[in-house]
């Protein structure tokens, strides 16, 4: 009897275990092993994103460099069965040096997180993504993945917002005798503008696409430009229907009443008056309570009109076009791009399918070498330099810019080819040359203030194409101005009547932007704008590594002003742009201008009247009868607070009229000011 009870018991005991569920599968499990993508720029491969699967663990390699810089960075993800992260370790560089330690968490129902702009933590229902901060763009498959099962396809995400997937289209590419089925997507929400991508049929990672930059699949480098094809598609198609929506042809007459006109003539304010518009063009500029038959009426509520602005060192793209065109920059200097790209985008605004600046194309010329900008035109000999000239010189571009990896020796002879045709020049220093030669070579100007002031503090065999022209800034407080070698200079720059392009406000990010801070330059509009954008505004450039460094590069930043102040008192013309993308950061420009010894007037001049003046755009600068209707409208006074200049309540362009407050929604950005009254 006690055998047959514990036999009896063993059989109950097996048929129990039996019921127990098995072991849940990973969520990564048809997707174990190793995976290969070659990343892309300008048809030229600059690095790889490298993984490998095992189990639940994914381990990824991200490393590039295009113009002698990029991100270095290694990763560990771990998954849970649903596809979502547990665990998150990033660690190494960004593309300018920061260092990287990343991490986050996820331990039942409490998930925290570490990144450069501190340490987090909250309390989760359920398992959300987390959206990093540095890591490679890897995640994007595994985010898609989790929203195809989501409802709606949209989640939200940690720290902040929410994300939503859009399916784009079915595609196929081709490579030799094997055709891939793959489907393109836009993933949405955390940042200004969608990230596209495209799977395949077992939603594995084929490529992450944009119009300048790819991360394809190893063995698809071939079709890279076929592939940017489909994100500049899905870029033009939103910006084009943005522009559908949001740009007002009334087609008739529109009167701006009740405001006040800044003249840049007398840097002061007219009387309060009405300007009227017919078409592209100002008719008239009449009594503020002037009226005409059958117009539109939009009432200034007494604020101030101004000239539209002009970002004078842009690299034009339609994602930033249109914030631009509602930041009161309506025209654009390029200073180097994809040509074929650039053309494109062109044309499509002129013709009122995009919104967008007018632009004004300098043509870009590069040195073959290790550290080339995947960009423009790239040449290996001086005849290929002049012979480039050339061809810039056909296509119509105002100018050339020279850049980093040309030979500095070659430079007098371009600027002599494109003088005789009547073309600006301007551009960085060659690496193992300096500020004086391209002086001496006869630019008409000089770009970046750290590319001038590096021949003061470098030794004639220093390479400025690797990350040293950024990373030497920390000699700068060493300086003496009133130097022989420093005077040298600014005597050149004041016999040859050469301009200074110095882009202050990149130089006041990379030296005085520290993790977890909010950048100065963005403390009146951050709160305005998507999560994920307000948390890479909180992110140093620069490797910060010690509190010398620190005060190294703050005093660094202090002798850039202390020059450019020198140079405007010497009476060396100073030229606005940011190459941080123009827009917001254009009035930022602007007001650090003020450190100068500018007024909030002479800057409204300077970034309207003059610069059309100096591109020779007798239409544009001002508000006048005849002229091109480029105007922005403000409720408040800019010639007594710059600032005001932030809160732009409606922009024409050529007599295309835009409201920012409509259109910033479609951003994920909260508006600055309510719409104007308008009476059609």
């Amino acid at each position: 009897m006690k055998l047959q009870f514990l036999f009896l018991s063993f059989i109950l005991l097996f048929l129990n275990s039996c019921k127990q569920e098995s072991p849940k599968v990973s969520s990564l499990a048809n997707y174990q092993g190793d995976e290969t993508y070659s990343i892309i720029f300008g048809s030229t491969t600059v690095g790889h994103l490298k993984t490998h699967t095992d189990g639940d663990t994914i381990q990824i390699d991200y490393d590039y460099k295009n113009n002698g810089r990029g991100p270095t960075m290694k990763e560990t993800i771990v998954l849970n069965t649903e596809g979502f992260p547990v665990q998150w370790n990033i660690t190494g560089n960004t593309t300018f040096g920061n260092t990287v330690d990343e991490q986050y968490t996820l331990n039942g129902n409490a998930a925290s997180w570490t990144d450069a702009t501190g340490s987090g933590s909250t309390t989760v229902d359920s398992a959300l993504w987390y959206v990093n901060q540095s890591g490679s763009p890897y995640a994007a498959i595994l985010t898609l993945r989790s929203l195809l099962k989501a409802q709606d396809y949209s989640a939200d995400i940690l720290p902040a917002g929410t994300l939503r997937l859009t399916e784009m289209e079915k595609i196929k590419v081709s490579v030799d005798s094997t055709t891939t089925s793959l489907t393109t997507y836009a993933i949405s929400g955390a940042d200004l503008n969608p990230s596209y991508l495209i799977a395949d049929n077992e939603q594995g990672l084929f490529a992450v696409i944009s119009p300048l930059f790819i991360i394809v699949r190893e063995g698809f480098e071939a079709k890279e430009k076929e592939l940017r094809a489909y994100a500049e598609k899905y870029s033009a198609e939103r910006f084009e229907s943005l522009q559908k929506k949001y740009a007002h042809n009334y087609g008739k007459k529109v009167r701006i009443t009740n405001v006040k006109l800044f003249d840049p003539t007398t840097l002061g304010l007219t009387e309060l008056s009405s300007v009227l518009v017919d078409g592209e063009r100002i008719v008239s500029i009449d009594a503020p309570e002037a009226v005409g038959q059958d117009e539109v009426v939009i009432d200034g509520a007494n604020g101030t009109l101004v000239a539209g602005m002009y970002e004078m060192h842009a690299h034009a793209g339609d994602e930033g076009a249109l914030l631009n065109v509602l930041a009161g920059v309506t025209s654009f200097r390029d200073m180097g791009n994809d040509n074929a790209v650039l053309e494109d985008l062109i044309k499509k605004i002129n013709s009122g399918v995009l919104a967008g600046p007018r632009i004004h194309r300098l043509g870009f010329i590069e040195g073959k070498s290790d550290y080339s900008a995947n960009n423009g035109i790239l040449v290996s000999s001086q005849e290929e330099a002049l012979a480039a000239v050339d061809s810039y010189h056909d296509m119509g571009f105002y100018g050339i810019k020279l850049y980093n990896s040309m030979n500095g020796d070659w430079a007098p002879a371009i600027v002599e080819k494109a003088h005789g045709y009547g073309m600006f020049v301007c551009g960085h220093v060659p690496a193992f040359s300096n500020a004086n030669a391209m002086l001496r070579a006869g630019y008409d100007e000089m770009t970046h203030i750290n590319q001038t002031m590096l021949g003061w503090v470098l030794t004639p065999e220093e390479d400025t194409r690797s990350l040293l022209r950024l990373t030497a800034l920390k000699r700068f407080p060493e300086l003496d101005l009133n130097s022989p070698r420093v005077q040298e200079t600014m005597d050149l720059f004041v016999q040859n009547k050469t301009a200074m392009d110095p882009t202050l406000a990149i130089h006041e990010v990379l030296m005085k932007a520290r993790n977890g801070e909010v950048r100065e330059g963005t403390k009146d509009f951050i709160d305005h704008m998507p999560p994920n954008t307000q948390r890479g505004y909180k992110v140093a450039l620069a490797d910060i590594a010690s509190p010398e460094d620190d005060q190294k590069y703050r005093g660094g930043y202090d002798k850039i002003v202390e020059t450019l102040k020198m140079m405007k008192d010497k009476g060396i013309f100073i030229v606005p742009g940011t190459d941080l993308g123009g827009a917001f950061m254009y009035h930022r420009e602007l007001e650090l201008y003020q450190q100068l010894g500018y007024t909030p007037a002479e800057l409204l001049k300077l970034a309207s009247y003059d610069m059309a003046n100096y591109l020779g755009d007798k239409d544009l600068g001002s508000i006048a009868p005849g002229k091109l209707a480029d105007f922005f409208l403000i409720p408040g006074n800019p010639v007594e607070d710059l600032k005001a200049i932030k809160t732009i309540s409606m922009v024409s362009r050529g007599g295309t009229f835009y409201y920012p407050s409509e259109v910033y929604p479609a951003f994920g950005i909260k508006p600055f000011t309510p719409l104007p009254v308008v009476k059609e």
